[in-house]
């Protein structure tokens, strides 16, 4: 459609979490920087929390591709869907490692997933679980997970789990009875949004890895306002800056101007709506009070 009229090769601001669009943004550095230290210090609990939109399962895709082009063995376990039961749970851990899933006890399949980590431990392998959207798991499933995170040697954890969730979780884990899972946490992020000259190199970036090589394609106005109806959110940015994209090829315009913003803000529900009619009663108030101490 919009592709070959800005001569890009694919859409750059799609909605996939796509680890070949990654940018190193200071939030995800840091991030990044964050989880690899406390995974290499062998940490049994790691959080990172982050707003809807912030990038935080594009970052454990990013971490799953890091840890899986490790020289030394690392077992991975990646469990995307939260709304897991504790047997649930036990099972999508055990095909992960590896096992096989039979009739049996669920104490049947914990005591065989134990003997297991013991086993990849004796062999040098660390194992790291990856669990996104964990401000929805049930409260006895982080209960199952805080038990998981018990099982250890005399020196070290069999096992290391990720918790990635939006800022709910932190609220969650702050009630008296998940006190013991909060305590375990020996490291946490917090994503932030993006500032506007890293909100401006994440788009030049997006649309470069696109194909895009001609000047630069939103206009400095026009970036500001898109970055302000974000509120510096990347996925929001997308959002945004494809409609800006399907617009300008509407109206056979090769430059985004603040008037294509406007209209992709207006059409987009999540956006901040920075309109006139906002402040009109805010700027009456001001003019009267000026009025008022002009005449007195």
């Amino acid at each position: 459609m919009y592709l070959s009229h800005f001569g890009l090769q694919e859409a750059p601001f799609g909605l996939t979490p796509n680890t070949g669009f990654y940018y190193g943004l200071p939030p995800h550095e840091e991030a990044l920087q964050v989880l690899n230290w406390a995974l290499a210090q062998g940490e049994g609990f790691i959080k990172v929390t982050g707003e809807v939109g912030t990038g935080k399962t594009l970052l454990c895709r990013k971490l799953l591709t890091e840890l899986g082009s490790e020289q030394r063995p690392v077992r991975l376990a990646w469990l995307p869907n939260p709304h897991l039961t504790p047997a649930e749970l036990r099972t999508a851990l055990a095909l992960d490692l590896g096992l096989s899933v039979h009739d049996g006890s669920e104490l049947d399949l914990t005591d065989r997933i134990h003997r297991h980590l013991i086993a990849l431990h004796q062999q040098g392998q660390r194992v790291v679980v990856l669990i996104d959207e964990a401000q929805a798991l049930p409260d006895e499933t982080l209960e199952a997970i805080r038990l998981f995170g018990n099982l250890e040697t005399e020196s070290s954890k069999l096992l290391q789990i990720v918790l990635f969730g939006q800022p709910e979780l932190d609220a969650r884990l702050a009630k008296p009875h998940l006190r013991q899972l909060r305590q375990r946490i020996g490291f946490s992020y917090c994503l932030r949004a993006l500032r506007f000259d890293e909100a401006r190199a994440y788009v030049e970036h997006r649309l470069h890895v696109s194909g895009y090589r001609g000047a630069a394609l939103f206009d400095s106005r026009a970036l500001r306002l898109l970055w302000r109806a974000a509120r510096g959110v990347p996925r929001l940015i997308n959002v945004l800056a494809q409609k800006c994209l399907m617009l300008a090829y509407g109206r056979g315009e090769r430059r985004i101007g603040s008037r294509l913003v406007r209209l992709a803000i207006r059409d987009t529900d999540d956006a901040s709506h920075l309109s006139f009619i906002r402040w009109w009663p805010l700027l009456l108030l001001l003019g009267g009070a000026l009025v008022y101490g002009v005449w007195s």
